[in-house]
């Protein structure tokens, strides 16, 4: 399969905070379109290797990077790269909802009005970005009537889902998501799963999730990461049923982590 096939690909990527090594000789491919999660005991390397993908990992200070992060074709280090057109293809969200506190209406304008020049921008094109993403989200028919009541109000499973739609009038390639659904309950847990699944394909996902559930009910592939390093990647249902290195056995059958 031809690198075109892939969202995101790493070769040989290691990552140290300070003296402490995070990630160790990583070498992973995102296949495009789909639903890739990482699964691992806390302290395995799964959100280091998450935020890696749209730099985030550099705003904690004192971080070294060795290796190469490609993200559509192109290695986000080289110098005619864009850290703000890259944070543009590849939207994240994060385990806490965390909406602005401000309209539900200006929160998912908010990037549009970032990153387009105000002379390009009007109320209809805001309108309709509006519309469409919270259409996609599954947000409109609840909230068309109270765009302008504060984004901070709403249920914490709406507030994700509005998180969601923030990022999509920047039409984004690749999701992160970083335990999206850690503090929602069952039932925010299963909305927010359906919703990742109806957009399956229009998006490549990877997502961080202690949930082995999770894993196994939403994601098309799975990678098993232990101590900073990858010890296997698979289709899930392969991974989870006829894993091929014994630590992923052990972790699955909740021998540890």
């Amino acid at each position: 399969m031809s690198d075109s096939s892939y969202s995101l690909i790493t070769r040989g990527l290691n990552l140290w905070y300070g003296r402490f090594q995070a990630l160790m000789d990583v070498n992973v491919r995102i296949r495009q379109g789909l639903i890739t999660a990482l699964i691992g005991p806390s302290g395995c390397g799964k959100t280091t290797l998450l935020r890696c993908f749209n730099r985030i990992n550099e705003r904690y200070g004192d971080v070294t990077i060795t290796g190469e992060i490609h993200v559509l074709g192109r290695n986000i280090y080289d110098p005619d790269v864009s850290l703000i057109e890259l944070r543009r293809q590849v939207g994240m969200v994060f385990q806490r909802p965390n909406p602005l506190p401000l309209s539900i209406y200006e929160n998912v304008v908010f990037g549009l009005r970032i990153h387009t020049p105000r002379s390009e921008l009007n109320r209809a094109m805001l309108d309709e970005a509006v519309e469409k993403a919270l259409r996609e989200v599954g947000l409109w028919n609840e909230l068309k009537d109270r765009l302008h009541h504060r984004a901070t109000e709403l249920q914490l499973e709406q507030q994700q889902k509005l998180c969601l739609a923030r990022l999509l009038p920047l039409k984004p390639e690749v999701i992160l998501l970083d335990e999206p659904c850690s503090a929602l309950d069952v039932d925010g847990t299963r909305a927010i799963e359906e919703l990742i699944l109806s957009l399956r394909g229009r998006y490549t996902f990877l997502i961080v999730t202690h949930n082995m559930s999770q894993a196994r009910r939403i994601s098309d592939e799975c990678i098993f990461m232990l101590m900073g390093r990858v010890v296997e990647h698979a289709r899930t249902e392969d991974l989870f049923l006829n894993p091929r290195d014994p630590k992923t056995a052990e972790y699955i059958e909740g021998r540890y982590g």
